[in-house]
């Protein structure tokens, strides 16, 4: 009786070892990944990065886990780039303007009036050019383009004192802009005294009159609730801006052929609803901010267009002229 009793234990000790085991191994198998930007919870970018952190770990059957960082909370945009390389972020959302520190060529894209609009850069998305230049990010970098977002038509905002009618009124005027040199074209061919502040810190910069003027997407200026220390509001849409999904060579470098579609898969699908929501949000904001007393100034934008492009070209800013014909026969 004693053995088998004895008998009965080991085995149920062996059995207990080796669900144990199994729990221990399941655990060494999951990776956590830190995915960083410097949006606000409340916009698209973030909403649609959840959204993919919880489908790729759905669709690898939870051997990814995926932590979104928003908000600058892993710092600036500038120091979540190098993080991909330092290894202390995984994946990024960022604009091809910071990404152009490591390969300069792909911020062809921020050179003035290059896109039509919106359908035009979704199109440049799925390009060969497009192709071209993320192929040569990827090679420069060590790390991976998975997804162009739609970001937003980028316009001039304005305190009461400077209001943007024209090409002209940009002469002098204290403009914020990212701390990346792809912004500078704009401003500069225009007469322009362009800024750079980190973006966690431009309300503060608008409400303290250190600029007079900012420019980003109607949505942006909403969620960073730009609209409410800048009385104007000018449709410049000189840049029709993207954000890029960036992936780490350290980590997908690690990922098998299978993780690889997945992760392109769902970061693309995840670009496509950021960017149709982004669109709808821009078809609503002017009537908003005219609601809440901004003055909202339609330009003539081809005024400004032509002003630029009297200024610059694309060679100037040394991008490749190839690149930016490229861009243009996009239909």
């Amino acid at each position: 009786m004693n053995k088998r009793f004895a008998f009965k234990t080991l085995a149920v000790c062996a059995i207990a070892w080796s669900a144990l085991g199994a729990m221990g191994l399941a655990s060494a198998q999951t990776v956590k990944l830190k995915w960083a930007h410097v949006y606000e919870t409340s916009e698209p970018f973030h909403k649609y990065s959840l959204w993919a952190a919880e489908e790729i770990k759905k669709r690898t059957n939870g051997k990814y886990e995926i932590q979104v960082f928003p908000a600058s909370s892993l710092g600036k945009e500038s120091d979540i780039n190098q993080g991909l390389t330092l290894g202390t972020v995984d994946i990024i959302l960022t604009g091809a303007s910071f990404a152009a520190n490591t390969y300069k060529p792909l911020a062809v894209t921020y050179f003035p009036f290059i896109f039509r609009d919106s359908e035009h850069l979704l199109k440049y998305a799925q390009s060969d050019v497009f192709k071209e230049l993320a192929k040569g990010y990827d090679e420069k970098s060590g790390n991976h383009i998975t997804a162009l977002n739609y970001y937003g038509a980028r316009h001039v905002t304005s305190n009461a004192a400077h209001p943007v009618t024209k090409p002209e009124d940009m002469k002098g005027l204290k403009i914020r802009v990212p701390d990346a040199p792809a912004y500078l074209a704009f401003p500069k061919s225009l007469g322009a005294n362009p800024t750079p502040i980190a973006f966690a810190e431009v309300y503060l910069a608008l409400q303290n009159g250190t600029v007079d003027a900012q420019e980003n997407p109607l949505p942006t200026i909403e969620a960073k609730k730009f609209f409410e220390v800048q009385k104007n509001i000018s449709l410049t849409g000189h840049i029709v801006d993207s954000l890029l999904t960036v992936t780490s060579g350290q980590v997908w470098g690690k990922l098998s052929a299978d993780e690889k579609k997945i992760f392109s898969d769902v970061m693309q699908e995840a670009a496509e609803k950021t960017g149709r929501e982004i669109i709808a949000s821009e078809a609503r904001l002017t009537e908003e901010f005219k609601k809440k007393g901004n003055n909202v100034i339609t330009v003539d934008k081809n005024a400004f267009r032509e002003a630029v492009l009297k200024a610059t070209k694309p060679t100037d800013q040394g991008y490749r002229q190839q690149d930016y014909d490229k861009i243009l026969a996009i239909k």
